[in-house]
């Protein structure tokens, strides 16, 4: 989100060449499926001792979660007034100190929905966490429904109770958060309209 925020306010709020071009690039990344950038990212985090690290994964699932999480804030800063940000340069605030006291601050819902979507995509995926990690101690949940499955049996009741045990984290952290998401707080805001 820190990375994510002030890269869907630029594709919000600006308008140049190097903008669109910046949109035209997270629109190919995005475009692309993970899998075709796997091999080339398991050669690269090898040589850097990434591989069967946790801190390789993150940044693996930060960056494959980006170009999503940015449209997802472009779209919401879109639905701010840029009213209420030139009022804030009226009264002596920078671009800066717009983006942080105004747009970020009347952006709440839509900084939790895009976390809640980044975190989810990255809770559920497999492909990248089977390929980068070899040791039991890291292996992540998904990972872990996966060793319940033999060539000739299935151990049903051990992959129920680890869906319920996967599915436990988002299901609380939303519950957490639910009371955050609101619809129209900055509709009073604009006086004059």
């Amino acid at each position: 989100m820190a990375v994510a925020a002030p890269a869907g306010y630029v594709l919000s709020r600006g308008r140049s060449k190097a903008v669109s071009g910046y949109s035209l690039l997270l629109f190919v990344m995005q475009s692309l499926p993970i899998i075709t950038s796997v091999v080339p990212l398991f050669i690269l985090f090898a040589g850097m001792g990434l591989v069967d690290n946790l801190l390789g994964i993150t940044i693996i699932y930060v960056g494959s979660t980006m170009t999503v999480a940015t449209w997802m804030m472009a779209a919401y800063f879109d639905s701010i007034p840029i009213s209420l940000e030139e009022a804030s340069w009226i009264d002596g605030c920078s671009v800066f100190g717009s983006f942080t006291k105004v747009v970020l601050r009347n952006s709440l819902p839509g900084i939790l929905s895009t976390a809640i979507f980044a975190f989810l995509l990255a809770w559920n995926d497999y492909l990248v966490a089977i390929v980068f990690l070899r040791s039991n101690e890291i292996f992540t949940l998904p990972m872990g429904v996966q060793s319940f499955f033999q060539q000739n049996a299935t151990d049903w009741t051990s992959v129920m109770a680890l869906a319920v045990v996967m599915m436990l984290p988002p299901v609380i952290v939303f519950a957490t958060l639910n009371k955050y998401f609101s619809v129209g707080g900055i509709g009073g805001s604009l006086a004059g309209r």
